[in-house]
């Protein structure tokens, strides 16, 4: 089985390469991949190079594929898993699991198991534990999301307060509190915006929520996908702010609060200013979440152990998130609760995926999505409508997302693999 796939050969060193994959061993299962989400990690992980935990010391000799947010259809199954698995069903993968320990990882640490190429073997410990997801639909998009967004549910699952009938019982109320007040700070990139999603329509709804962030137009963005009133037939009062705006943002936020404070806080932005102002609103017995990962290892930021100590605050932070956060969301998903397709900005071709990673701060927007079968360069949904001129395709597609609210969805997706060369 050829493969074409998106590489790391080094310390910002991605390239576009053709493998023969090698036959799959009774073990594993060959996977063709539909769609993959580009993760900012992995721009992180190219700027260590081997220097990353993950990127191995051999890797220009034996580059590794790249991708991690991917969905597909089984190819080819090993004798062991015939029971369970059969060519033709469609599937995503939990790829955020340590197997025995390792800090190996699909997108970073294998040769052939990652989600920039059109073909995949996934290895027999990721089968063991599960991480295979199969389902019935032959839509990928929203699966590729669910990687991303069961990190942002799993970030609400690890929010936790003491309980405060009985100070004497050392266990925790696990999760964000139900009816609370909840601020989500830097929010409105695609993660927040999944965030701002799952708070209005998950489980445990927060009876306030304010969201911040200081770029005018992913503000703009997010309320148009998730409007105040929108929030307010779930039970939601939901408040956009940006902070630039607001000459006192503590006592705002404390305002709209009644003066209280947050229960659930998190951050979604590598700032030790948010965190200085999210511990500053924390309610008595709240837990703030720094979600943003940051590259620098000696990052710190001023935080209340007064109010630690007298006013029983947290603080957590988590990365990644596990299988019942991805079974959640898809299911949230499939039940239209939630829409993980909010997060996608772009679609893209193979070919570009190099020079989309290598240059992701620079590119705007939220997820870039890649269909490794499709001849198609970055595309942003608006440039549909601005190419539609120039060849049916776009055209088409752009009358599908014109009518969906410029959100990228199964129509749009069934254009584009159907008619699938597109030249850039």
């Amino acid at each position: 089985m050829r493969a074409t796939m998106a590489s790391i050969y080094g310390k910002m060193d991605i390239r576009i390469r053709e493998v023969e994959l090698p036959p799959i061993a009774d073990d594993e299962v060959l996977l063709k991949v539909i769609s993959n989400g580009i993760c900012f990690s992995t721009y992180k992980a190219i700027k260590e190079g081997t220097a990353h935990l993950r990127i191995p010391n051999n890797v220009a000799e034996t580059p590794v594929v790249t991708g991690h947010e991917f969905a597909g259809v089984i190819e080819q199954v090993g004798e062991k898993w015939r029971h369970k698995y059969r060519p033709g069903q469609s599937c995503t993968l939990q790829a955020g699991i340590r197997y025995k320990g390792s800090e190996d990882a699909p997108g970073y640490s294998f040769p052939y198991f990652g989600g920039n190429t059109t073909y995949t073997i996934i290895p027999a410990g990721y089968l063991e534990m599960d991480c295979l997801i199969t389902y019935d639909d032959d839509y990928y998009a929203f699966a590729s999301m669910g990687e991303p967004v069961s990190c942002v549910l799993a970030a609400f699952h690890t929010n936790f307060h003491d309980y405060l009938e009985d100070f004497f019982v050392y266990d925790h109320l696990h999760g964000t509190l139900d009816g609370g007040q909840m601020l989500l700070m830097g929010a409105c990139g695609p993660m927040g915006i999944a965030a701002i999603d799952y708070a209005v329509h998950g489980p445990r709804k927060p009876r306030r929520l304010v969201v911040t962030d200081i770029n005018p137009a992913c503000l703009a963005r997010a309320r148009q996908l998730i409007s105040e009133e929108a929030a307010a037939k779930n039970g939601v009062v939901l408040t956009y702010l940006n902070p630039e705006t607001i000459p006192d943002e503590r006592g705002c936020l404390m305002e709209l609060s009644e003066g209280r404070g947050y229960d659930d806080i998190i951050v979604f932005a590598v700032s030790s200013q948010l965190i200085k102002l999210g511990s500053d609103v924390l309610a008595y017995n709240g837990c703030l979440n720094f979600f943003a990962g940051p590259t620098d290892k000696q990052f710190k930021a001023d935080i209340n152990f007064y109010d630690i100590h007298y006013r029983r605050t947290h603080y957590i932070g988590n990365s990644g998130g596990n299988l019942d956060d991805i079974h959640e969301m898809m299911q949230l998903s499939r039940e239209g609760k939630m829409t993980p397709e909010f997060l996608i900005t772009h679609v893209t071709g193979l070919k570009p995926v190099p020079e989309i990673i290598m240059n992701l701060p620079n590119v705007p927007g939220g997820k870039k999505l890649v269909y490794p079968h499709v001849d198609i360069p970055l595309m942003a949904m608006e440039d549909f409508t601005k190419r539609a001129g120039e060849n049916e395709t776009f055209a088409k597609i752009s009358r599908v997302l014109e009518n969906n609210n410029m959100v990228w969805c199964k129509e749009a997706e069934q254009i584009l693999l159907r008619e699938k060369c597109i030249l850039s």
